[in-house]
């Protein structure tokens, strides 16, 4: 007599064939594919808000300076300066790491970042200086452990004493165009940029540096986020900018910019707009 109990039991017990196994890794496969890049593009976007957020908090910090002296915007030194007021034990630059891609403690010293200038204003909250799309180090750095530099944000150039570069109230970088010491002085606030995240083989210095009329970058704009750039304006308000020129967009690792460089011809509208949003002319 057949026991048809025990024959549903070892059919119960039937495990997958080898073409069922490929058939679930195959699905799992095209899952993932599909996926990945929705959640590569959601952390994408979590990174260009919280770039946005951060410029932001640096723009606030940047006005309550303002209200505390007596409208003067702060200290906006090129590496120079920096330099010599470090040397006599001063901080009051905005920000005063310069960064490079060898093993300067500058590159990792979260309390240099937040010392002096617009640093009490921030909290000592030395995160809000860094974008966090920003994990860019240098081959020697990695062997050393490091895994991002401590700044990813600089200032217009063409917004605050300039130090060295101040000439008869003008910045010889780019004479007839207006140098803003205070911030009464911006006529159109909406339309002056003072924070920005910068590409990381141009940044330096916190000092944002193009020249208008010359068609050339010397500071190349980060493009992090969907190929664009945090930006924040004199009245607090934010962007997201997207570039529009392959040229304004070399990979974002040590020694691709090769600045400065000629903007070629017919790349040229991310420069003017950028430079629009500069300085006006005297």
């Amino acid at each position: 007599m057949v026991n048809h109990n025990n024959e549903h039991q070892r059919v119960g017990r039937r495990g997958f064939t080898l073409i069922e196994l490929l058939v679930a890794v195959a699905i799992i496969a095209i899952l993932a594919a599909l996926l990945l890049p929705v959640l590569s593009g959601a952390r994408a976007r979590t990174h260009a808000i919280s770039c946005l957020n951060n410029v932001r908090q640096l723009s606030l910090a940047c006005q309550l300076y303002t209200d505390d002296f007596r409208d003067w915007l702060p200290y906006n030194l090129g590496q120079a300066d920096i330099a010599r007021a470090v040397g006599r034990n001063r901080y009051y630059n905005w920000s005063t790491p310069v960064m490079s891609w060898e093993l300067d403690s500058d590159n990792t010293n979260t309390t240099l970042v937040t010392r002096g200038g617009i640093g009490p204003y921030t909290s000592r909250n030395a995160r809000i200086y860094q974008c966090p799309g920003d994990k860019v180090v240098s081959e020697v750095q990695r062997q050393n452990g490091w895994n991002e530099r401590v700044r990813s944000i600089s200032m217009n150039a063409m917004v605050g004493n300039a130090g060295e570069y101040t000439r008869d109230g003008s910045n010889v970088n780019n004479p007839g165009y207006v140098q803003y010491f205070k911030l009464s002085q911006i006529a159109h606030p909406s339309q002056i940029f003072v924070f920005i995240d910068e590409h990381p083989d141009s940044i330096n210095d916190g000092y944002f540096l193009n020249r208008h009329h010359a068609q050339k970058w010397t500071d190349l704009p980060a493009s992090f986020h969907n190929a664009g750039s945090a930006l924040t304006f004199a009245d607090g308000h934010g962007e997201l900018h997207q570039w529009k020129s392959a040229s304004t967009r070399p990979p974002s690792r040590p020694y691709a910019a090769n600045l400065p460089f000629a903007i070629p011809a017919e790349e040229q509208d991310d420069f003017e707009w950028l430079m629009n949003r500069t300085s006006t002319e005297e």
